[in-house]
């Protein structure tokens, strides 16, 4: 991808705010015990910056948790819409690449489906000097599992049917630039969890992809009124399960 087909796709989000936020997946309470766990500190005031933050999805769960957390989104659809949503908490604009925060002031750093945005010379640096002493990054993706037979079947359809599609599926990888920071230790988690959803919805979640976001209508609408075709002819009553696997990397600022 192009650095400004990156752009388009990172800023087209806007246009689908509401379908993000209604279709796209949350994520299991066991990744917060993870971020806990590996940690050794509860999420329960903690002072936390959700970092393209989108609608607030990971946001909502961790103020659930107990965070002291402020949202930072640089698009302004998904912002409103966050707001539209959850009016009672910290939105600030901006993104990780220059974050709108004073030095040393975050316990803990996330970034939910959101790190492969960012350009890491300039959001792990920021990052870095963010955080406080001892805290931590935490890096998340939901992906589904390519390896169930229908969301692989899916997965082909969309490569053939779409030149701009672009599939992250180990997106960890992007982790391997941590390794020239002063980040110690690393560590990763893997979680597994599903969940059952509708025809219309998977639609409505393919609508909220930057790949879809970024085309006419002209383009995407055949698209989508197969893959809801293909998808029906499968599950007949209309609902079926995705399998993900939830990868959590968490980097440490040195003490």
């Amino acid at each position: 991808m192009t650095v400004d087909q990156h752009h388009a796709h990172a800023s087209s989000f806007g246009s689908v705010a509401a379908e993000y936020d209604r279709a796209r997946p949350s994520y299991p309470g066991e990744l917060f015990d993870a971020i806990e766990e590996l940690t050794g500190r509860p999420v329960s005031g903690a002072d936390v910056l959700d970092v393209g933050a989108g609608t607030g999805i990971a946001t909502r769960l961790l103020h659930a948790r107990g965070a002291r957390v402020i949202a930072v989104e640089p698009t302004p659809g998904m912002a409103a819409q966050l707001h539209r949503v959850s009016p009672e908490l910290p939105l600030v604009k901006g993104d990780g690449n220059e974050l709108p925060c004073h030095d040393a002031s975050a316990d803990l750093i996330t970034y939910f489906q959101a790190f492969h945005w960012t350009d890491p010379e300039r959001s792990l640096p920021e990052a870095l000097r963010v955080l406080r002493p001892g805290g931590a990054l935490a890096l998340v993706w939901n992906l589904k599992d390519r390896s169930v037979p229908w969301l692989g079947e899916q997965l082909a359809r969309l490569t053939a049917a779409l030149p701009n599609f672009h599939y992250y599926g180990e997106m960890n990888a992007l982790t391997g630039t941590l390794d020239a920071y002063p980040f110690e230790p690393v560590t990763t988690r893997e979680l597994r969890w599903e969940r059952r959803i509708s025809v219309e919805d998977v639609i409505t979640d393919l609508r909220s992809k930057s790949y879809f976001a970024v085309l006419d209508a002209a383009v995407k609408e055949p698209v989508l009124a197969a893959e809801r075709a293909a998808l029906l002819a499968a599950f007949p009553d209309g609902e079926v399960v995705e399998e993900y696997r939830t990868e959590l990397t968490l980097a440490f600022k040195r003490a």
